[in-house]
């Protein structure tokens, strides 16, 4: 899917409008969240996975209660 985009203004930042057949190959719909990645060839735009990110609130948990140990285990 190539298609170009428009910037436009939005308050003192810029945005881009995405098409209604961009947001139904992303599955994702107005107001939800999406994953941006710096690669070599430009940005990637993702739907965040929900599995990875209730991994990462796990561990980050996992991480506070264990700070000392880790600390630690680094050395």
């Amino acid at each position: 899917m190539n298609m170009p985009l428009k910037i436009v203004k939005i308050g003192n930042s810029a945005g881009v409008v995405l098409p209604k057949e961009m947001l139904l190959h992303l599955d994702v719909a107005v107001g939800e969240t999406l994953s941006v990645t710096k690669t070599p060839m430009g940005i990637e735009l993702r739907a965040p996975m929900t599995d990875f990110d209730a991994q990462i609130a796990a561990a980050r948990e996992v991480m506070a209660r264990r700070k000392r140990a880790l600390r630690e285990l680094a050395k």
